[in-house]
């Protein structure tokens, strides 16, 4: 595998620090990584598309506060770069746990991400995270 070129690491940095963001419950944290204004998509899995900074924003600090751990394995990472946009596919393993969850147990569950980063006055913001459960075992036929 070929090592990655500079401005790879530079997108990879932004995406570890999302995730970090994300599982710290710091919403400061993750909209200084979001583009500052105008418009963002996320699709958080079985949700509709929010679209737009304040949305997005609302969206993570409801997400946040609803969940008391979460903690992100990523595999399957990619990353491809043309110009000022760069897109890091991943497959997130993800151990949660809320309110509800027995103190002995966690959640767990697995999505496939893509997220989209634009350069911004010299740094890689999010623009664009789109993250979908996945239904079927390695090798099965559903949904194709």
């Amino acid at each position: 595998m070929a090592e990655h070129t500079d401005v790879e690491q530079e997108v990879l940095a932004a995406n570890r620090g999302f995730y970090a963001a994300w599982e710290a419950g710091d919403l400061e944290a993750m909209m200084g990584l979001w583009v500052p204004d105008g418009h963002a998509i996320c699709v958080h899995p079985g949700w509709a598309p929010v679209e737009g900074v304040s949305a997005v924003r609302r969206s993570w600090a409801v997400i946040m506060a609803n969940t008391a751990y979460i903690q992100f394995f990523l595999t399957d990472v990619t990353v491809g770069v043309i110009e000022g946009v760069a897109a890091v596919g991943c497959t997130e393993n993800v151990l949660a746990a809320d309110d509800q969850t027995p103190i002995e147990g966690f959640s767990g569950g697995k999505a496939v991400t893509t997220n989209v980063f634009r350069r911004t006055t010299g740094d890689w913001r999010l623009w664009i995270h789109h993250a979908s459960p996945v239904m079927s075992q390695a090798g099965s036929d559903e949904g194709v």
